[in-house]
């Protein structure tokens, strides 16, 4: 018993105290101390009006055509989990990257650190589930670099993936287009990812194997880019999850958001291992679910047009956009109650995409 309360205890990450000189884990997790690390730090440094914009992708023009440019780093533990391993969940990553500013993926860099005594065998593998990834999405891996660090410098393997897409012009996604009166839409159930990968690593069993939701999203989002206008931004909740995520939104766009919770669907085996570890599945990763600002005239026909595709057929309306002086997103429970669903701070779930 011991043992087990030990091996929860590890799971908990309480908020990182602030510090001002040193990285921490949490300065990875997609919340708070990551927005932070990007705002004091990198945007000093390399602002510019694209960079500026905090998209998941640049969308830049050359020689008149539009191109969408991504670049993703992955350090997932470990590197195979019930759902995918390191290399599919890389295609995808980058692939749903460009995806959500409204492209056409095209091609992709993949680019290797590899640890010193790290499995041939394994590496195979992972080359192999990449490629059967990107074949699948229509996609070619067309360039790419290796490099090899001293045993125990490198923890097994990370991939730097590249993606390059083209972007319709009549097609304008972006995290500061959200207006008052939109709805949230979400493409499906939340938490898988996180939960797979947690349940993988520390030898948790549940009743029911509970595998990575790891897609690619690009034909998801060209049914509902064609299904109507009005589709103001998209983005995949991947680290620090869905409340991370319309969090920087609502940032972005200046506005507050209520949400429903019972309109945001949950697995039941994912609600019961968050509520078995103390996790909130707000918070949760997830690797091959959207979500969507839409017009409210043209919310039912996007949400229509989720429901039809293989990867949407659990998608709902889980929210409205409101005007707001401060940015704020905040949840109106199953029990009535109203709560405020804050970006995540620290690092609930470390390693994980």
């Amino acid at each position: 018993m011991a043992q087990r309360a030990s091996t929860i205890a590890e799971l908990s990450c309480p908020v990182p105290l602030r510090a001002k000189n040193t990285v921490l884990l949490g300065h990875g997790s997609g919340g708070k101390l990551s927005a932070e690390l990007i705002r004091d730090v990198f945007l000093p440094a390399l602002d510019n009006s694209i960079l500026s914009r905090l998209d998941d992708q640049a969308i830049v023009r050359v020689n008149n055509q539009r191109l969408a440019f991504t670049t993703d780093s992955f350090v997932v533990k470990p590197l195979f989990f019930p759902g995918g391993d390191i290399g599919s969940l890389a295609v995808h990553g980058t692939i749903n990257d460009l995806a959500m500013g409204g492209a056409t993926p095209l091609f992709l860099s993949a680019a290797f650190i590899i640890e010193e005594g790290f499995s041939i065998d394994q590496l195979r593998r992972i080359a192999i589930s990449m490629q059967q990834a990107a074949s699948a999405a229509s996609v070619q891996i067309v360039t790419g670099d290796t490099k090899v660090v001293e045993k125990g410098k490198g923890d097994g393997l990370f991939i730097n993936t590249t993606g390059i897409g083209v972007v319709a012009d009549d097609v304008e996604l972006s995290a500061d287009r959200a207006r008052a009166g939109d709805k949230v839409l979400l493409s499906g159930s939340i938490g898988e990812h996180g939960i797979a990968i947690l349940a993988q690593r520390e030898g948790i069993e549940f009743e029911t194997t509970i595998e990575s939701d790891s897609a690619a999203l690009h034909t998801l989002v060209k049914d509902m880019l064609h299904a109507a206008s009005g589709i103001r931004c998209m983005r995949d909740p991947t680290r620090g999850g869905l409340s991370s995520t319309l969090n920087e939104i609502a940032a972005q766009s200046r506005v507050a958001m209520e949400l429903e919770e019972r309109a945001i669907p949950v697995r039941e085996e994912v609600a019961s291992a968050c509520e078995l570890l103390g996790l909130d599945p707000m918070y949760v990763a997830n690797e091959g679910k959207l979500i969507a600002i839409v017009d409210s005239t043209n919310a039912d026909a996007v949400l229509k047009a989720m429901q039809q595709h293989p990867l949407g057929g659990q998608a709902q309306i889980i929210g409205t956009v409101k005007a707001s002086s401060a940015p704020l997103v905040t949840m109106r429970t199953s029990l009535g109650t109203t709560r405020i669903v804050d970006m995540l701070s620290g690092d609930q779930l470390p390693r994980i995409c």
